[in-house]
């Protein structure tokens, strides 16, 4: 044994060894935010997902901090662990990238190198002759605009099959499409989508059989967000032989049905001296008595503004809201025909003929309003917004002609509906809530049910089913009923995320995302 080395040096060398209680109370501290953030706080799905990638971040940046600054490692293993992260997250950050969210606000990421359908796809079609496409059954259908004949989320005169594993669908067609959050409108054999396609948005003719492309209509805009994805955003309205297509930066068209040609065309943004939302502009045309409503958000009494569907004139323009991205549609409340629409502020009704504002209900802000009222009856309305806001049964009275009246029946927090439309059916609601399927008692707001998450996609309601279009590209079939959720079967429509509304023309499922679409023939009930 050496007496020589002093006792002093030997017991510190022994008892300085890895400092580990920093990193033990940043694991710590950590755990504890994580619990608060998912079990304590009141806050939205989005808000706690943002906090969590947040405290991932933070987490990770303050054990680098620990290994090189508190860790006690010797110097060459600091510089070689944090070496090695930042190379790791220098490598993604070099060959990933962020292409949009999910609608839980989750990042969407993909290899840099990948092209997106709008870099791939071009302007060029085939030919085609018409004598050469099948022909429609004379029983087939149509879905001539956003959610359905009627605008209210619901297809009558289908009945489907309740089994798709002994009868599955049949796929007609799959192919990619240019980069849109549009759905499509369906009238005979003519399938009309809206898409990206480089610097051009386009007006796209499908045909529904085949899925050949009958024409396009381009115009030189594109709206780009890298959470909220690029391209249009609205679905077209077809009527009388027209299609009418709003697109992410204002521009509507007026064109013909059989060969795309341009009948007229408008900027609703520079006409009505408004803006595009942030989110690009939304509103799927309504059409209705000859004219074609869109919302323009402008102040000065042109907020929502009708144009002749002949010639593109204005027929009418009233309120100074600023639009959101919700889309207008038709009610009969205490025997007036009036015109929806879920702005910026609130809800505004407009008489139909004239524009006039018949009344109004606040809204809370600072989020985006995207789902449509729905008319619950003859005197009562139903509002909802994701965002942790929820939803809203309003009482709509005419107190005398010309003086109505909307007041609060209820308030519930138990269903936020982000994007999809809600369906009320014998007396309950049916929704997506932040993405979980619910089911509210439509008299006093309370929650009868909750379950099943298909995310933030769509539904229709066909004779007595639910079709949701998941937001992971699934197509679920649902019975609704009060008693509990009933899932009947499902199948993968799609990959990816599918915000996308889907078209039901009869017994043809149209759907698609923002890179492909596809189009399937679903088995019927038998008699």
């Amino acid at each position: 044994m050496n007496t020589d080395q002093p006792q002093g040096e030997t017991r510190t060398t022994a008892t300085q060894g890895v400092r580990w209680w920093p990193a033990g109370t940043v694991l710590a501290l950590a755990a504890g935010y994580w619990v608060y953030v998912w079990h304590i706080q009141d806050a939205h799905r989005q808000t706690r997902n943002l906090q969590t990638l947040m405290l991932v971040q933070g987490t990770l940046i303050a054990l680098l901090l620990w290994v090189l600054l508190f860790s006690r490692l010797r110097w060459k293993r600091r510089f070689a662990w944090c070496g090695g992260v930042l190379g790791v997250v220098g490598l993604l950050v070099a060959t990933l990238e962020i292409r949009g969210v999910t609608g839980d606000l989750l990042p969407v990421v993909e290899w840099r190198w990948t092209k997106s359908t709008s870099e791939v796809l071009t302007l060029e079609q085939a030919t085609i002759a018409p004598d050469t496409l099948p022909m429609l059954a004379e029983s087939s259908a149509n879905y001539p605009q956003f959610a359905g004949p009627n605008r209210d989320g619901r297809v009558v005169g289908v009945r489907l099959a309740r089994d798709w594993q002994s009868q599955p669908p049949e796929l007609l067609w799959r192919q990619p499409i240019g980069t849109a959050w549009s759905g499509f409108a369906v009238v005979g054999q003519h399938a009309v989508t809206m898409e990206q396609r480089g610097a051009n948005e386009v007006v796209a003719c499908y045909h529904l059989l085949t899925g050949d492309l009958l024409w396009t209509h381009a115009d030189e805009a594109h709206f780009e967000s890298v959470i909220a994805g690029d391209g249009p955003r609205s679905i077209p309205t077809i009527d009388n032989g027209r299609v009418f297509a709003l697109g992410s930066s204002g521009i509507l068209n007026c064109l013909e049905l059989a060969s795309g040609n341009v009948v007229w065309t408008k900027n609703i943004i520079a006409e009505n001296q408004s803006s595009v939302p942030g989110w690009g502009v939304s509103c799927s045309p309504l059409v209705t008595e000859g004219k074609v409503i869109v919302s323009a958000g402008g102040k000065d009494g042109r907020s929502l503004v009708a144009y002749d569907t002949e010639t593109g004139e204005v027929v009418w323009a009233a309120g100074d809201d600023s639009a959101s991205y919700s889309s207008p549609l038709l009610a009969t409340i205490e025997g007036v025909t009036q015109t929806l629409i879920f702005n910026g502020p609130g809800v505004k009704s407009h008489d139909v003929n004239s524009g006039e504002v018949l009344w109004g209900y606040d809204w809370p802000g600072g989020h985006p309003h995207i789902a449509m009222p729905v008319v619950a009856d003859e005197s009562r309305v139903l509002i909802s917004s994701g965002y942790g806001t929820g939803s809203e049964l309003v009482q709509v009275d005419q107190d005398e002609p010309g003086s109505w009246s909307a007041t609060q029946i209820w308030q519930s927090k138990r269903l936020k509906s982000k994007f999809a439309n809600m369906i009320v059916l014998a007396g309950y609601i049916y929704g997506l809530d932040d993405g979980i399927f619910t089911c509210l008692d439509l008299a006093t707001g309370e929650r009868v049910w909750k379950s099943g998450r298909y995310g933030h996609g769509q539904m229709i309601l066909a004779s007595d089913l639910l079709l949701v279009m998941a937001e992971s590209g699934e197509a679920v079939l649902l019975e609704p009923s009060p008693e509990e959720a009933r899932e009947l079967t499902r199948f993968a429509a799609l990959d990816g995320k599918t915000w996308n509304p889907p078209a039901l023309a009869g017994e043809y499922l149209l759907v698609r995302n923002d890179k492909e679409a596809a189009c399937y023939r679903l088995p019927l009930a038998r008699p």
